[in-house]
Parts: C-alpha cells; structure tokens; sequence
C-alpha cells in the first residue's frame, strides 16, 4: 500500500455552534492529484485552511509525510513542503511579474535582499524566475507590472509564486476563480502538466468538467463531512453524490 503524503483523521472544526468541518478522515497518494468537491458551505475552503494551517482544528490530527503537523504554523507548513493557493490571488501588484517571482525564488533559498546590492547580483534567482515564468506562459510579460495582468494571467503569476517554492504538495483553491471562459484553457492546461510531471495536487474546484478531466480520486464534501470517495466514474455514478450535489451530472 502507498504511504499517504497527507492524512487526516478525524478532522474537525466548530465556529461557535456550527461544525464547520466534521470529523473527516482522508489519506491523500503522493504522486496523485485529488479534487475536492461539494456545494456551497460544504467546507471545502475550510478544510483547505485547516491543512495549511490558515485555521487551528478544534479537534482531529493532520499528518503530513507522517509527520505530526495539526500545531504547527501556516509558515512552517510551507517551509515542510505544503503549497498553498486562494481563490483571491497574492501577489505585489506593484511590482513586476518578474520581480514577484524572483523573490519567492529568493526566499526559498533563504537569502535576504541587500538594498546596497544591485538585484542584478542575483542572476541565478533571476533565471530561476525566467524559468517559472516560462512554465506557465508569462515570459513574455516578465517586465510588465502584476498590476497590469489580466485576471487569468495573475492566476497564472500566482502559481509561479508557489511553485518557486517547490512544494511537494500544491493546494491549490478554485484556480479559475473570476476567470473569463475563454481564461479557462490556460489553465487546465497548466494544470495538466503539473500533473504529467507527478505533483502532488489537491484542488478545490466548481468546474466538474475539469474535476472529472485531471482527477485521479475526487473526494466529496457535504456540510462538513466527507459524503464519498473514489475515482471519477465512480463518483459520477454515486447515487448519494448525485442527491446530494450532482443532482444529474451523469446525463
């Protein structure tokens, strides 16, 4: 059996009265990549907190490459290897496309800038970045400032941003949030390569076409807990995911 990457158990958290997540349990593949499924307030995001370490679970362990992490900080999850995106993106819109990357690419081998040096002085970082940037199509618009993308091509930047800090597992929140149709393709297309190159990946995404294209396992959440597991014909197919969710997907 392959050790799982990633396992809850029992994870669970309350706001006030309302259990927000309850009490799932799930054992996620290295090397695979997972979709996270569910209506609205099934807790999808929520979950995505509670591995990241956004959020501190009112009861239930999470372990990571089985290591203990439920304690531990957002920060000291991504320095152990969890990437995280949100639908919202991160990025320092004043500053270059370029620029962005370059210090993601500059954290990660934990060197501080030097404002007396030249950042000229760090071409490896810079090539690094060109390289990010290249992998997901936005070489072209190194020098243009983030602040000018185009909602997709800052998705895109995003991306760049986590993947400079070569996590082993991405998570990445509904990717193609507030994209235009046509911003879509770029994306599944970027999707499926991290996918050919056998990341590690867990997304959270409302687009079933896509969750059905790219998943190797999807795992269904209905308020708060975990409704099904299993590959993607099986979950077309289930029964309770179709009353609960779906309501006729499989037509």
């Amino acid at each position: 059996m392959i050790e799982s990457i990633i396992r809850t158990q029992d994870l669970t958290i309350m706001f006030g009265g309302h259990t927000a997540v309850d009490h799932v349990s799930l054992e996620v593949a290295p090397h695979t990549f997972t979709s996270i499924i569910g209506p609205n307030g099934a807790g999808k995001t929520t979950f995505f907190n509670l591995l990241s370490g956004l959020f501190r679970s009112s009861a239930g362990q999470i372990l990571f490459k089985g290591q203990d992490v439920t304690n531990l900080s957002a920060h000291k999850r991504a320095r152990l290897g969890m990437g995280r995106s949100f639908q919202i993106t991160n990025v320092f819109s004043s500053l270059t496309v370029l620029e962005n990357v370059r210090l993601a690419v500059q954290a990660k081998a934990g060197v501080h800038y030097q404002v007396l040096h030249h950042h000229r002085k760090y071409s490896a970082f810079i090539d690094k970045a060109m390289e990010l940037l290249e992998s997901v199509y936005l070489s072209g618009k190194s020098e243009q400032p983030a602040s000018s993308l185009a909602h997709g091509d800052k998705r895109k930047l995003d991306l760049a941003i986590i993947l400079a800090l070569e996590p082993e597992v991405l998570l990445l929140d509904e990717p193609t949030a507030g994209m235009a149709v046509e911003e879509v393709p770029a994306i599944l297309e970027l999707l499926t390569r991290l996918k050919e190159d056998r990341r590690t990946i867990l997304l959270v995404e409302h687009k079933i076409d896509m969750v059905m294209s790219l998943s190797d396992m999807v795992v269904v959440l209905a308020n708060g807990k975990l409704l099904a597991k299993g590959e993607p014909q099986q979950i077309m197919e289930n029964e309770q995911v179709q009353a609960a969710y779906l309501g006729g997907m499989s037509q």
